[in-house]
């Protein structure tokens, strides 16, 4: 389940390596009798875990069951546990939080899931030397393992926890929705929760406003999340997406997610966009398409307001596939061509278009030229030589786009028409949103 213990499995003698794939095995197919052993040692020991439903009983059976399954299968195949295999983990600690577990009762059923999971491992692993080594030898891993979901599934609970908290509260949503009136509160519980944000303590601050969407929320084995879990899940995840040591203030506004980030004195909206894109990455793991958008860098609470329109528009210009679109890395030309819409596409010379489809399915070789021309500032033989082929090739490929557009790349309005319809031919529609 990770290099160091594969290593150790490799290093070991054959008939310790065939004591150990027999014993994972083994333990592999008596899976849903550990869970049954794990879940009835839970449900009858643990408080918070009576007097439950049958589908809640289900469900901690099979997180049991999943749980021996993922890290046996891992020892099996002889590869790590990966974020993407403990989504389900994370789900289920979220629905242990919603239910209103104590943290306490679902840490100790953690722990006697694992002690069902090595009271079955050593009665069936088998009493030969062989099988004793083998068996010393799955200790360090299985434990890392143990603590590496336990670690998960607590981290999942507590932040969800205090997501709802919040919520619970009406802090957070009566703070933003002051916010984004663009007034900062004068006293009271609100400015302080501001400041837990990094919000109203400077008059200088610098402030990011991001506006989220879940278009996808369906995890690994196709299962639809409510329509509450998944924006509260991502506005959690935000919540802890922070540049300055504040936790960014984040909440779910019908079904849209906004937050709005302080960047403090040495915070920069580049790391913060870096820091939004791993977040991302994290919910697509756990089965979620999220789309965000980011605004420009906004000076003060007054200028909220144009900051949630920003981060609107920003938000409309992501694929549809999800993604993060941040308007202070955009150029003022690729954010209008992120814009355009079928009027633009349209307008597009048939000729221009024709040709730039052409040399598309012949390696792109005249857009490629064309850009390289572009970034020489319109040198021909920069060009080349960034190119790494002959001016007089260069000066060909010229007058073969002039020949096939009509279009003349020495003159700046060909020049601009020729960029954008080949940016136009390599950028989706954008999609537009309800916010």
């Amino acid at each position: 389940m990770s290099a160091g213990s594969q290593s150790i499995a490799a290093s070991l003698p054959e008939p310790v390596q065939a004591a150990r794939t027999r014993i994972v095995g083994t333990i592999y197919d008596r899976a849903d009798e550990i869970a049954e052993l794990g879940s009835s040692a839970i449900l009858t020991q643990v408080t918070g875990y009576a007097g439950r439903d049958s589908e809640f009983r289900a469900d901690v059976h099979e997180q049991v069951a999943r749980l021996c399954r993922t890290g046996l299968g891992a020892l099996l195949d002889k590869r790590r546990v990966t974020a993407a295999d403990l989504a389900y983990t994370r789900r289920a600690a979220v629905r242990r939080a919603q239910s209103g577990l104590p943290l306490t009762d679902y840490i100790t059923a953690f722990r006697l899931g694992q002690q069902a999971f090595w009271k079955t491992l050593v009665a069936h692993a088998g009493d030969s030397p062989a099988a004793r080594e083998a068996t010393l030898a799955m200790v360090l891993p299985l434990t890392r393992y143990c603590d590496l979901i336990s670690t998960q599934a607590t981290h999942a609970y507590l932040e969800f926890q205090q997501h709802q908290s919040a919520e619970a509260s009406r802090d957070g949503h009566d703070l933003m929705e002051c916010l984004l009136g663009g007034a900062l509160p004068e006293r009271g519980p609100l400015l302080n929760t501001a400041a837990t944000h990094g919000i109203g303590l400077s008059a200088t601050e610098r402030l990011v406003v991001v506006a989220a969407t879940v278009s996808e929320r369906h995890d690994h084995e196709g299962n639809l999340f409510s329509e509450t879990e998944a924006p509260g899940m991502v506005a959690a995840a935000l919540a802890r997406t922070g540049v300055n040591g504040h936790r960014t203030l984040a909440v779910v506004r019908d079904s849209d997610i906004v937050a709005i980030a302080g960047l403090g004195r040495s915070g920069t909206v580049e790391d913060l966009c870096a820091r939004l894109r791993r977040t991302r990455e994290a919910l697509t793991g756990e089965g979620m398409t999220v789309s965000l958008g980011v605004s420009t860098v906004i000076a003060g609470a007054a200028e909220l307001p144009r900051g949630r329109q920003e981060a609107g528009t920003a938000l409309d210009l992501v694929p549809e596939g999800g993604g993060v679109t941040a308007l202070p890395e955009l150029s003022p030309f690729r954010y209008l061509v992120l814009n355009s819409d079928e009027t633009a596409r349209g307008l597009v010379d048939p000729r221009v278009s024709r040709t730039l489809a052409e040399d598309h399915a012949k390696g792109a070789v005249l857009a490629e030229t064309i850009h390289a021309f572009v970034a020489a500032d319109m040198n021909l033989r920069e060009a080349a030589d960034a190119l790494r082929i002959h001016h007089n090739t260069a000066k060909y490929r010229l007058r073969r786009i002039q020949q096939l557009t009509g279009r003349n790349v020495r003159s700046v309005t060909d020049l601009v028409e020729l960029l954008v319809a080949i940016e136009l031919r390599h950028t989706p529609a954008p999609v537009r949103r309800e916010h």
